[in-house]
C-alpha cells in the first residue's frame, strides 16, 4: 500500500508539472528521406514524420522563437514548424541551396551557405520573410557558418578548398580568406570573439585561430579524433562538444585552456547534436545507423537509441542547454 501511495503521489506531481510545462519534442532531420522525425523525449519514441523538401540538413529557431526553420538544400526552400507542437506552419521557396543557416545575434540578418552552388547568401530579416541583400561567390563547397557576438563578421568554412573566409556583415564584402587543414566543417566562436574553432572532417582534430587581428592567426591543433565535424556548446560558457564522425566519439573541449577534458562513445558516424537543459545528456544523430543516440555524460555511456530515417543530420529541441 505504501508503494502504491508513493507511486500515485509521484504520478500526480509529474502530471501537474506537465500541465505547467509540456515537454518540447526533439527534431531529427532525415537528409536522404526528405523528412523530419519528431521524437517524444519522455517515451523516446518517434511520434510522427513530417515531409520536407529534398535534403534537409540543418535547422534554426526564428528570433521570436515561434518557428523552427528547416533548410531544404536540394529543395531550395525553408520549412517553418512550430517548435512546441511540431505543427507545419508554412514553406518559403526560392532560397537557393540553403545547406546551413544562422541568424545574427542582433536578429537583423539571416545567412545561408550554398554547399553545392558555392556561395554565401546574406538576407535581411523583417520578422517574416528573408529578403536577399547580397550573394557572395566563394570557394568550393561552403559548409558551415558562424557569426560573431557583435553581428559584424560572418565566418564560413570551405569544405573542398580547405579555406576559412570572413565577410563583413554590414558591407557584405569579403574581409579575408585563409587556408585551413583538410575538409573544414563546423565553426564555433568563443563568447569573447577572440578565438574561432574549426572542425577538420578530413583530419584528426580542431584548429584554433585568433581572429582579433586584421587576418586570422593559427594558434594550435586540438587532437580530438578522426573526422572532427560538428560543434555544440555545453551551456556553461566554458566547454564545447565536437563530434568526431570517423572516430565515433564526442570530445568535450575546454575553450579556456584549449584542451580535451572528456570523451564519450558515439556510434555510427556522430554528426549534429543538442544538449538537455541540465547539460547531462547529448542527443546526437548517428548518421550511418538511422538513429538518434542519447549519451549520458556522467556515466559516459550510450543510454538509448531511437530509430529515425535515412542519414539523420540536424538535431534540435526547444528544451536545451544554453548554446555557449
Amino acid at each position: 500500500m505504501r508503494q502504491l501511495l508513493s507511486f500515485l503521489l509521484f504520478f500526480i506531481s509529474f502530471a501537474t508539472a506537465g500541465l505547467a510545462h509540456a515537454v518540447a519534442p526533439v527534431f531529427v532531420l532525415n537528409s536522404l528521406d526528405a523528412s523530419v522525425s519528431v521524437i517524444d523525449p519522455v517515451s523516446w519514441t518517434e511520434t510522427k514524420r513530417i515531409p520536407t523538401g529534398k535534403e534537409p540538413h540543418h535547422l534554426y529557431l526564428t528570433p521570436d522563437e515561434k518557428s523552427l526553420i528547416i533548410a531544404n538544400a536540394l529543395g531550395d526552400s525553408l520549412l517553418f514548424v512550430d517548435p512546441k507542437t511540431a505543427a507545419v506552419q508554412r514553406t518559403v521557396t526560392g532560397i537557393l541551396d540553403p545547406y546551413q543557416l544562422r541568424f545574427s545575434p542582433d536578429m537583423k540578418w539571416f545567412v545561408t551557405v550554398a554547399n553545392r552552388l558555392n556561395h554565401v547568401d546574406i538576407y535581411r530579416w523583417d520578422g517574416q520573410t528573408p529578403v536577399l541583400a547580397k550573394r557572395i561567390v566563394t570557394s568550393k563547397t561552403p559548409s558551415h557558418v558562424w557569426i560573431d557576438s557583435t553581428s559584424r563578421t560572418v565566418y564560413a568554412s570551405m569544405q573542398d578548398s580547405d579555406e576559412l573566409v570572413a565577410i563583413d556583415l554590414f558591407t557584405q564584402a569579403l574581409k579575408w580568406r585563409s587556408p585551413t587543414g583538410p575538409m573544414p566543417a563546423d565553426v564555433f566562436g568563443t563568447p569573447d570573439d577572440k578565438f574561432l574553432l574549426v572542425g577538420l572532417t578530413g583530419g584528426q582534430g580542431v584548429e584554433v585561430y585568433d581572429v582579433t587581428g586584421p587576418a586570422p592567426k593559427f594558434v594550435q591543433l586540438i587532437k580530438t579524433g578522426e573526422g572532427a565535424h560538428a560543434f555544440r556548446g555545453a551551456g556553461d560558457k566554458r566547454h564545447v562538444f565536437v563530434s568526431n564522425r570517423v572516430a565515433n566519439t564526442i570530445s568535450k573541449i575546454d575553450y579556456k585552456t584549449m584542451t580535451v577534458v572528456e570523451s564519450y562513445p558515439a556510434p555510427s558516424g556522430p554528426d549534429c547534436m543538442d544538449v538537455s537543459p541540465d547539460g547531462r545528456f547529448i542527443y546526437v544523430a548517428s548518421r550511418w545507423a538511422k538513429k538518434l543516440t542519447v549519451i549520458d555524460t556522467q556515466s559516459r555511456t550510450v543510454v538509448r537509441q531511437v530509430n529515425v530515417g535515412k542519414s539523420p543530420h540536424g538535431v534540435w529541441t526547444l528544451d536545451h542547454a544554453a548554446r555557449q
